[in-house]
């Protein structure tokens, strides 16, 4: 399987399903303000761990299959989170669909791709690090 894509399908599963939870939250408990910022954060995390650890694995291409990854994982997570929203949470309908599909997945593609490049970056770093400590 296409390393691209298990990254498209895992951090679209994710981003839909934060999307979908941070849904019920706010419907069943609207005073809950700080569900949002904690879901960014988490998903930030884990783009970066993800980037991190392929560029400390020495990856061929992984920026491009980032890329790749992240403009399948915007749409993808953007369907998942309205159909999530649909069937779990209220009464979406299939006007929400557009708005996911297009502003919704470029946001989602950038916070797949942003953080997944800082953490590559970061891990390239601490691979120089290591390779240097490690020379006598």
């Amino acid at each position: 399987m296409a390393a691209w894509f298990v990254r498209a399908l895992w951090m679209g599963l994710l981003h839909g399903a934060v999307q979908t939870g941070v849904a019920a939250v706010g419907v069943r408990s609207p005073e809950a303000t700080s569900v949002r910022p904690i879901a960014l954060v988490l998903l930030v995390v884990a783009a970066v761990l993800w980037g991190a650890v392929d560029a400390l694995r020495d990856l061929d291409g992984r920026g491009m299959q980032w890329f790749v990854a992240s403009l399948v994982a915007g749409p993808f997570a953007g369907a998942l989170g309205v159909i999530g929203s649909a069937l779990l949470v209220d009464q979406t309908g299939q006007e929400a669909l557009w708005v996911a599909l297009t502003g919704g997945a470029a946001f989602t593609a950038l916070l797949v791709l942003a953080p997944a490049g800082l953490g590559m970056l970061l891990g390239s770093f601490l691979a120089k690090k290591n390779a240097a400590s490690q020379q006598p």
